[in-house]
């Protein structure tokens, strides 16, 4: 069991974030860069559901909030790309990418952690467990997972947006922003290395970002949200919702 100390919980409750050097071990980063290569090379997405994922508000609401395919991703994997790595001069058809297709993805998501084996186990490890019941969840569920590339030049800046909902049914587009993103002062964030194998919380609330990728390496990293169902009600009107066929797991019983 990996519980927080007493001074590291401390410190995660004044700064609302903390970075754990060697979480997860060089086997289990290993693992996980060669399970998603397999789901990359398997990757099969009709043209017209070629959708390119960004932090920007409009162009959210353009690429994402108007098609079924991201709406209805929560409980499947699927793929999402960065902004210009398809030719606009060409007929969308199978092969239409400016860069090799492994290059051209922003994120896998929503549903690896209840989907595919090798993130499973990593999101419900005895590990992973312990750490959050050392935060004080009582029944914590897994609302949703994403493996996020950070492409080289591609990869754009990802900050904080404002909260996402969906339209009543039928409504183009299908989402909408409640709020708006205030201006911030770039000087008042704190940098956050974060080396190979480290995991980082991060209370739903701390404003956080991750600038432009201007290396030549993807910087890949795993991420899952979840929330404490113990007395809560998740909003009917959040974009992302459970369903049915999975409603959201908990991370341990």
């Amino acid at each position: 069991m990996a519980c927080l100390s007493p001074p590291q919980l401390q410190k995660f409750q004044e700064d609302g974030f903390l970075v754990l050097e060697g979480f997860l071990s060089a086997d289990e980063c290993a693992a996980m860069r060669q399970r998603i290569g397999e789901i990359v090379a398997e990757m099969n997405v009709p043209a017209h559901c070629r959708t390119e994922f960004s932090t920007q508000e409009e162009e959210q609401i353009r690429a994402q909030g108007s098609t079924d395919y991201f709406l209805s991703s929560g409980d499947k994997i699927r793929f999402f790309f960065e902004k210009g790595v398809f030719d606009q001069k060409v007929p969308c058809a199978t092969g239409n990418f400016l860069v090799s297709p492994e290059k051209s993805i922003n994120k896998i998501g929503h549903a690896l952690h209840a989907h595919d084996p090798v993130f499973k186990c990593i999101t419900h490890s005895p590990k992973m467990q312990g750490l959050v019941r050392s935060l004080g969840f009582q029944i914590p569920v897994v609302v949703q997972s994403m493996y996020i590339f950070k492409q080289p030049h591609f990869g754009g800046e990802g900050g904080v947006s404002r909260r996402m909902v969906r339209n009543p049914a039928g409504s183009v587009p299908g989402t909408s922003f409640l709020g708006s993103e205030p201006i911030r002062d770039n000087s008042l964030f704190v940098p956050a290395p974060v080396p190979r194998g480290s995991l980082v919380l991060i209370h739903g609330e701390v404003v956080h970002k991750s600038e432009q990728n201007l290396s030549d390496h993807s910087r890949q990293a795993y991420t899952f949200h979840i929330m404490e169902a113990a007395g809560t009600t998740w909003s009917p009107d959040n974009w992302l919702q459970p369903t049915a066929e999975l409603p959201f797991p908990p991370l341990y019983t």
